[in-house]
């Protein structure tokens, strides 16, 4: 049961002003294009920053019930903390600018091409490290698999009491949360934010934490780090955890699809980290994003991952946003990727994951919701004797997280309204779902 969430929800939109054309195209943020069959063309920031400037912080003290934790506010002091969902404008090395080239009206391949690995240069001398420690918690009930982003404060707390999601997720740091809450560090550029020091003293006070080392590394308008960028990052922050709590649960950050040009960059990442410091990368939660969006240099979706030279890769038509079956399949690439590198003992999480495009695209509430339970029970019910996890009757995945609870970019999959806090029909779905 979750035992003490702290939510430091630092929010921020840096957004520009839109043209004051009569009837503006809706902001629907770089991962989706703005109409059907044109590009973005308004250079707008992206969807928050990694900056210290925090302001907003507030405690939720969870009481345990028979049916799932419940949420009490308080007030907390808390130092400041990057902010919550992704890695922006605050940090001048990462672009603002939404793509300007133009999408084809709805491509329909998604056959994925095979793409060449460029091994990494050695860049540094070996640094040693802790191996990573036994970190297998499964199994989980249904509730304590589940959980959700929270990227807008707002009226958190009343939702997540409703909810009583096993787990969440800021996208940042909390300097007293409980084992449900999921810390995150930032690694825009491979910088490492908030600092080691800093890391350090929260892992202290939170032992036994789970632990997310950056946030979609490979898109550009995330973490933007390269594979030798974040090998060097994810060391660091490995080796200060271990130190300040050894019991901490160290997952690598979350790629935003599994696929080949992602498979791609996370096998540089590896053969970064055995270059640079003469041993396997240590790692005791495996970690990915399950989006079904293109990939496809200078356009929408999720571009090409730093340091890839490709310029294309899966093509993902709209409609293919939801679709069940690439989602599953999406899985097994990753978890056959793991297996075969020597990782099928590690759990596997999917922190981040949902429905991004709009309503008017034809994304509607009786879709969005066949969609997230069906997603639901592909991670609760599939399992590989081959592949998944042995000590969770060999599932593929073991803990998910929906996004989001309430945000305003991408509002479509929302399981709470952002002003008021009340359960909006799909919120009342998650909630009856984890209830059962």
């Amino acid at each position: 049961m979750v035992s003490g969430l702290l939510l430091a929800v630092i929010y921020f939109w840096g957004q520009l002003s839109r043209s004051d054309a009569p009837t503006p195209q809706p902001n629907y943020g770089p991962l989706v294009p703005t109409s059907i069959g044109k590009a973005p063309s308004t250079a707008l920031a992206l969807r928050s920053s990694p900056t210290h400037t925090a302001t907003a912080t507030a405690s939720l003290e969870p009481t345990d019930t028979a049916s799932g934790p419940t949420f009490t506010a308080t007030a907390s002091a808390t130092k400041s903390v990057p902010a919550t969902r992704r890695a922006t404008a605050a940090n001048a090395a990462i672009s603002t600018a939404r793509p300007t080239t133009p999408v084809p009206p709805k491509p329909t391949n998604t056959t994925r091409p095979t793409q060449t690995t460029s091994p990494p240069t050695a860049t540094a001398t070996s640094v040693p490290v802790t191996p990573a420690a036994p970190s297998v918690q499964a199994p989980y009930s249904r509730r304590q698999r589940v959980g959700v982003g929270v990227p807008n404060f707002g009226q958190a707390t009343k939702a997540l009491s409703e909810l009583r999601p096993g787990w969440l997720l800021t996208w940042g740091t909390s300097a007293h949360a409980g084992a449900g809450f999921a810390q995150m560090v930032r690694i825009p550029r491979g910088a490492i934010v908030p600092d080691l020091a800093t890391i350090s003293q929260i892992a202290q006070n939170n032992p036994g934490a789970l632990w997310l080392i950056g946030n979609e590394m490979d898109v550009i308008w995330q973490d933007n780090s390269t594979p030798e960028q974040y090998a060097a990052a994810y060391h660091d922050v490995y080796a200060t955890l271990k130190q300040a709590d050894p019991t901490s649960r160290v997952a690598i950050g979350g790629v935003s699809e599994p696929s080949p040009l992602r498979l791609q960059y996370l096998d540089r990442v590896l053969q970064a980290y055995r270059d640079r410091y003469g041993q396997d990368m240590p790692v005791d939660v495996w970690n990915v994003h399950n989006f079904i969006l293109p990939e496809q240099r200078g356009s929408w979706g999720v571009d090409i991952p730093p340091g890839i030279a490709a310029n294309s890769g899966v093509q993902y038509a709209i409609d293919d946003h939801d679709n069940l079956n690439i989602f599953k399949q999406q899985l097994i690439d990753f978890r056959r990727w793991m297996a075969q590198r020597g990782y099928r003992d590690k759990e596997l999480i999917v922190s981040e994951y949902g429905v991004l495009m709009p309503e008017d695209y034809g994304f509607d509430y009786e879709r969005v919701r066949n969609f997230m339970l069906g997603s639901f029970d592909v991670m609760l019910n599939t399992t590989d004797g081959a592949l998944g996890l042995p000590a969770d009757g060999n599932r593929l995945v073991q803990r998910w997280c929906w996004y989001s609870l309430a945000d305003t970019t991408y509002p479509t999959d929302n399981l709470a309204d952002v002003n008021s806090g009340e359960l909006t029909p799909l919120g009342r779905d998650f909630k009856a779902y984890l209830d059962r």
